[in-house]
């Protein structure tokens, strides 16, 4: 196979790739924590007090601002919303990523584009155009080990360290599993409950329930224990359909990633074999043998016969 072909196979992979998350994200609708916040106006401005150490009172001055219109979505968090001159944007997590920052960075360039849209004014002008400072917010409720709170900054992702940048961007993430935070929980109660919901669901399907099953049985519980009560009682089949959708996305993901390194270390394998013979043709066997060794040597070998690319 030519080279041009191989770099094609490739291209062709990572977007049938590409275009398998899409559908899976696509079928998530709307996630259970950004419709109970939705909701529940007071909740969300309850949250907000939380995170800032503010006290207000009047759900009425939220303005939320997630963008729905597919004209406008590049890439879509899960809630933004206006409040007392900041531009709150909260992302939810089940995985760990370290190119949040990045994304946070697209949805605050499309949200801004809406204000100054909204304002009817031109960047051209002379007058300031005023912005509402953003805050940046991830909640994750992942498996993974992480701590009650970390900052991502968008700096980490720039290639030459030494050259002062002239952009930075932080994101606040906080470890919202059951007994995390108990600060922020016990400033917030929905929250609080929410993680409670999230981890019952976990521990039924532990049990080895299917996953209907152990969905449904952990609203039950939730229900009887007098943990989003309410909310789950009226919402009840959304709330079912939404979890159902968020664990069937991440088991998804979770198996990406796993055929992805399995893919990556068979591909990786054939190309050293590919190569040994190439070269033991030739009768350079004794390079072959050091580049099992010698990385940068093996790096410049699987080049050099066009099996990697520079």
């Amino acid at each position: 196979m030519s080279k041009q072909r191989r770099k094609k196979k490739k291209r062709n992979r990572k977007y049938d790739h590409y275009q398998d998350r899409r559908q899976v994200q696509q079928t998530v609708k709307d996630r259970l924590f950004r419709y109970l916040f939705e909701k529940d106006r007071k909740a969300l401005l309850n949250l907000y007090n939380a995170l800032n150490g503010t006290d207000y009172q009047d759900a009425s001055q939220l303005e939320i601002v997630t963008i729905e219109s597919a004209v406008y979505v590049v890439m879509k968090n899960d809630l933004a919303y206006i409040l007392s001159g900041t531009l709150n944007l909260y992302e939810h997590q089940s995985t760990y990523s370290p190119n949040l920052p990045i994304r946070f960075l697209i949805y605050l360039a499309q949200e801004y584009q809406l204000v100054i849209e909204k304002a009817e004014r031109s960047l051209y002008g002379c007058g300031q155009i005023t912005l509402p400072t953003p805050q940046c917010v991830v909640f994750y409720n992942g498996r993974k080990e992480m701590p009650e709170e970390r900052i991502l900054k968008l700096s980490d992702a720039f290639e030459n360290k030494k050259a002062r940048a002239d952009v930075e961007l932080k994101v606040r993430m906080l470890n919202i599993n059951h007994g995390h935070n108990k600060l922020l929980m016990d400033k917030c109660r929905v929250l609080e409950e929410y993680s409670m919901l999230v981890a019952a669901s976990r521990d039924y399907m532990t049990a080895g329930k299917d996953t209907q099953e152990a969905m449904s049985k952990a609203i039950d519980y939730c229900i009887e224990k007098g943990i989003l009560k309410e909310f789950l009682l009226k919402n009840r089949a959304e709330v079912l359909g939404m979890l159902l959708e968020e664990f069937d996305a991440e088991k998804y993901e979770r198996t990406i990633r796993s055929e992805g390194r399995e893919e990556g270390k068979e591909e990786g394998e054939l190309k050293i074999n590919k190569l040994g013979i190439l070269l033991m043709e030739e009768g350079r066997s004794n390079e072959f043998l050091n580049s099992l060794s010698d990385r940068e040597l093996q790096k410049r070998l699987l080049i050099e016969y066009g099996l990697e690319d520079e």
